[in-house]
C-alpha cells in the first residue's frame, strides 16, 4: 500500500508544483492521475520514487517511509518501484531480452551487469514476462526494430522484472494510436490485478482513464481537486480540473477516432 501525506514540492525558483497532496493507494488498485499540463502530475510520480526531492510531507510504501531513506536504503527501495516511461526509455541497440533483464540491474553484482551474465532465474523470469506481454517471439530482436506498442510492452516487462511492489506509469499511451493505447492500458490493469500490484498512471487521455482505472485523482495547480470513481467524473468536475470545455463533444470525438482506427485496421487486414 502506498500512502502520501501532505506532499509539497517548491522549486528553487519559488514555483509550487505540489501543495499538501494526500492519498492512499491500496494493493491491486490502479489509479489514474489526470490534470492539465503543469498541474504537477509528473512531479508527483517522481517525488514518490525520489527522482525529485519533496520539500515536505511523507511517502510510505507498506512499512517504509521513503522520504526518510538515503544511500543504500533508498536504492534498495527504488528497485522495488517499477517505472514505465512515456518514451519507453529502452536502449535501442540492445535486444528485447537485454532490455528486460536491465530491470535486474539493482539486484546483481556490477560484474554480472557489466558482462550481461545474469542468473538463470532472472533469465527465466524475463522469458515468462515476455510471454505475458505477448513478445515471446521478439526476445532476440533489437529494440529499435520494434513498433511503439511493442516498445511499451518491453517497458512493462522490464518494470515487472524488478519484482516491484508499486508501479509508476508516466503517460504510457502518449505516442500510441487509439487501439494500441487501449491494449496497453488493458494489459497494465490485468497485470496489476494478477499481482495485486498498486499503480499510479499519469495520463492525459480522460476517456482512457475512465475506461481502464478504478479510481481517478485530478490535480490542478498542484492540488487534488477530485478523488473518486470514474463515473463520478462529471462535466462539472472536469471543468473544475481543466476549465471550460465541451466535454460531450470531446467524448464523441474520442469514440469516433476509436471506431475510425478500428475500421482502418480491419480494412488493412482485409476483413471488410
Amino acid at each position: 500500500m502506498l500512502t502520501v501525506e501532505n506532499l509539497t514540492k517548491i522549486y528553487k525558483t519559488g514555483d509550487r508544483a505540489l501543495k499538501d497532496v494526500s492519498f492512499t493507494v491500496q494493493a491491486g488498485q490502479v489509479v489514474g492521475l489526470i490534470g492539465p499540463s503543469g498541474a504537477g502530475k509528473s512531479t508527483l510520480i517522481r517525488c514518490v520514487n525520489r527522482l525529485v526531492e519533496p520539500t515536505s510531507g511523507k511517502i510510505r510504501l507498506d512499512d517504509r517511509e521513503l522520504t526518510r531513506l538515503s544511500g543504500a536504503a533508498l536504492r534498495s527501495a527504488r528497485r522495488r518501484i517499477g517505472m514505465i516511461f512515456q518514451e519507453f526509455a529502452l536502449v535501442e541497440r540492445l535486444t528485447v531480452m537485454e532490455n528486460v533483464l536491465s530491470g535486474r540491474l539493482g539486484y546483481v553484482p556490477f560484474w554480472r551487469s557489466f558482462t550481461r551474465r545474469f542468473p538463470q532465474t532472472d533469465i527465466d523470469m524475463a522469458f515468462a514476462l515476455l510471454e505475458r506481454v505477448g513478445l515471446s517471439d521478439q526476445a532476440d530482436k533489437r529494440a529499435d526494430a520494434l513498433s511503439g506498442g511493442q516498445r511499451q510492452r518491453v517497458g512493462i516487462a522490464r518494470a515487472l522484472e524488478q519484482d516491484p511492489e508499486l508501479l509508476l506509469v508516466d503517460e504510457p499511451t502518449a505516442s500510441l494510436d487509439p487501439k494500441t493505447s487501449r491494449q496497453i492500458m488493458r494489459l497494465i490493469g490485468e497485470i496489476c490485478a494478477e499481482r495485486n500490484l498498486p499503480a499510479i498512471i499519469n495520463i492525459h487521455d480522460v476517456v482512457l482513464a475512465q475506461a481502464f482505472t478504478a479510481r481517478i485523482i485530478g490535480l490542478r495547480a498542484g492540488e487534488v481537486v477530485f478523488d473518486g470513481e470514474p463515473d463520478q467524473l462529471t462535466d462539472k468536475v472536469l471543468t473544475t480540473i481543466y476549465g471550460e470545455e465541451d466535454w460531450n463533444a470531446m467524448r464523441r470525438g474520442a469514440e469516433e477516432d476509436s471506431r475510425d482506427n478500428q475500421e482502418a485496421a480491419e480494412r488493412m487486414a482485409g476483413l471488410v
